[in-house]
Parts: C-alpha cells; structure tokens; sequence
C-alpha cells in the first residue's frame, strides 16, 4: 500500500505480522531491515503488525525479498508480508499468564494456533471483505474484542474462593469490596473484619479485580 501527502509525495509501505511479546533479537532484527532498506523508518500498528516504510517503488522488490528470505530454525517465516486488503488482519489479543492476574484462559498459544490455520487467508485478499480476529483472556475485555468480527472470550466458571481467616491480614478491605462492579462481595457485619461473598455468589461476573 502507500500513502500520499498533500504535496503529492508518496510513502510506500509494506506491512508484515508481527506479535504482541517481541524479543529483543526479533526487534534488532526488524530495525536492521529497516535500516538496510527504509533508510531506519519502521512503525506498528495497533494489532501488533510491522510497517517498513520506502519512498520508491523501487525499493520494494528488494525489501520484501529480504523479508520473505528470513526464517526461523524450523522454516516458518519470521515476517510474513499481508493483513491488509480483503483478508485476516493480525491478531490482537490481551496480555494472558504473563503479565496479568486475572486471565481465564492464555493468550499467546491460542493466537498462534488460531494464525496458523488462517496463515494463508493473512497473506492473501481473497475474502470479501477484512476480517479482524481478537482474543481476551477474561471477561474484562481490555484486547477489545468488542471491535472485532471474531472474538475469542476466556470466562471464568466459578467465583473466586474466599478465605476468610487470611483476608484481613492480606487484603485491603474497602478497597476490595469498592472493586466489585456488580456487589458480589460485602463488608462483613459481625465478627472479625472480613468479607463475605458466599451469599452473593450469583452476582459474580468473573472479572478478577477483587484480586488483583
């Protein structure tokens, strides 16, 4: 694809997937290429695509040559050139075990089997129209699954175990109770400064934040 400014300059780009946890040696290598070819101009998108960016045609050829040349050990392509056009953009998806407290499912094993099945329909414009696939570990949604066409959705089953004789000593108590959005959880009335949520388990809708 390119781009044209209001002066008739032309920026051409040539966009490949990449994934939300990068290493560092896959983004040395990404800036290499861009030094190499786009005289060090690269951005990412909001869906975790790479876009190297030349201001010649001419330049292209060269560049996605390289980009097609580059593999890792078992063969697969280190950056695949698509998701633009009428096919499957990359997948976004949220931070799962690795960073977050409050995940159902994971995140990054999910997306690459997902991406894997549908490698092709990325590197090709033969649907009718741009798909865009998101994952969210839990029902708080923050991968934004809501502005997608496919969303895969983790939920927790079952609410969150409380243990009372702990909760006092680890946990602050208004805090925890002010973070329930649907009232699931209340200040204990009688006895030792505690919680109880058995009684209002029905109200859980899963989403983590009184332990997180």
């Amino acid at each position: 694809s390119f781009h044209v400014s209001e002066t008739g300059d032309k920026v051409f780009i040539v966009r490949v997937g990449g994934v939300r946890l990068m290493s560092v040696d896959f983004l040395r290598e990404a800036c290499e290429i861009a030094d190499k070819h786009c005289d060090g101009y690269l951005r990412f998108t909001t869906r975790n695509n790479l876009e190297f960016m030349v201001d010649d045609q001419a330049k292209i050829k060269p560049l996605m040559d390289d980009l097609k040349s580059r593999k890792f050990e078992a063969g697969s392509n280190k950056f695949p050139i698509g998701g633009t056009g009428a096919g499957i953009t990359n997948m976004v998806h949220t931070q799962g075990w690795i960073h977050c407290h409050t995940p159902a499912i994971d995140a990054s094993g999910i997306v690459k089997a997902v991406m894997d099945e549908l490698y092709d329909d990325f590197c090709s414009m033969r649907l009718p129209a741009q798909v865009r696939i998101s994952l969210a570990c839990c029902l708080n949604m923050c991968g934004a699954v809501h502005c997608s066409h496919i969303a895969i959705l983790g939920v927790h089953r079952k609410p969150p175990f409380i243990e009372h004789h702990r909760v006092s000593r680890v946990c602050e108590i208004p805090l925890a109770i002010a973070s329930c959005p649907t009232a699931a959880i209340k200040p204990a009335k009688e006895g030792e400064f505690n919680i109880r949520g058995d009684q209002y388990s029905e109200r859980c809708m899963f989403c983590g934040n009184c332990y997180t």
